[in-house]
């Protein structure tokens, strides 16, 4: 699953390729692919025809498009593409006449005849669906996003604040990274990669952690997001790719995740692998020993 930084990559080509263009038709080849559109594929392609893609945004794993133009009702704050990547989707930028993928799902063609935007998806977990603008914190989010925290990446984090919230809980510091609630955008790869930069334990009990502790941790994950961004994102199959079509190659830098058995970069100790959550957890096991009072 693509997680912040991969997701991020992909923000960032089709705010360079697709913002400002005006769509002149939307092709829907798959039904599935716009299943989270209630009014169905006619509604969908209607209402996107003729409309400015405005800006590319972000919040966690969640991309959207804010769409120019007249909103649906007078009282709307707009409307937003919501953009839903799942475990294959891409948003691919083409030149026109480009072949068509095998598993083209929905193309968008601009008023200025230039390259088309496709969302391609093998399994069709993912899928693309319009929503309601809200304000929250001063931000406009689509609406289905709104219940989620803001992730490490944007200006309004604030580390302080979830510091806070983190000594109040009963619980592992990993599940407390994963928490959509507490902070979003954060998922299982650069939280055993923060954590092991942070030389934390992912079941140390977050009541234990100092303030100080848990901004170097945020810390520790600011800069494993930063590194994955220059490197396009972690990639173990082909399935996630930018908007041209190409593989990031973190993975070739992760020092923990996926690495059992493998030696620590830092100390040489052999990586451990833990049953986390129906998923895996990594840890050196010199570096980030297991608290005597572990939070499973």
């Amino acid at each position: 699953m693509p997680e912040l930084p991969e997701v991020e990559v992909v923000r960032r080509g089709v705010e360079a390729h697709a913002v400002g263009r005006t769509v002149s038709s939307v092709e829907v080849r798959h039904p599935r692919s716009v299943r989270r559109h209630v009014p169905g594929p006619e509604d969908f392609t209607g209402r996107l025809t003729g409309r400015v893609f405005a800006a590319a945004r972000r919040r966690g794993k969640y991309l959207w498009l804010e769409l120019g133009g007249e909103p649906t009702t007078e009282d709307s704050g707009g409307e937003a593409l919501i953009a839903h990547l799942g475990m294959s989707g891409q948003l691919l930028v083409q030149p026109e006449g480009t072949p068509d993928e095998k598993h083209l799902r929905v193309r968008f063609r601009f008023a200025d005849g230039g390259p088309e935007l496709r969302f391609v998806d093998q399994r069709t977990f993912g899928g693309l669906h319009l929503a309601d603008l809200v304000e929250v914190d001063g931000i406009a989010v689509p609406e289905p996003v709104a219940h989620i925290a803001p992730d490490p990446l944007e200006q309004i984090f604030d580390v302080e604040a979830v510091a806070a919230r983190m000594r109040n809980r009963r619980t592992g510091v990993k599940r407390a990274l994963l928490d959509q609630s507490l902070v979003s955008g954060i998922g299982n790869i650069y939280a055993d990669e923060a954590l092991w930069r942070a030389k934390l334990h992912w079941a140390r009990p977050t009541a234990t952690l100092t303030r100080p502790k848990i901004r170097e941790l945020f810390g520790a994950v600011d800069d494993v997001m930063q590194d994955a961004l220059k490197a396009g994102g972690t990639s173990f199959d082909a399935l996630y790719v930018n908007v041209n079509g190409e593989s990031g190659y973190f993975d070739r830098s992760l020092a923990v995740y996926g690495q059992a058995g493998m030696p620590c970069p830092r100390c040489g100790a052999s990586v451990r692998r833990d049953s986390f959550m129906n998923r895996s957890s990594y840890t050196c096991p010199a570096c980030q020993p297991t608290p005597r009072n572990a939070h499973y």
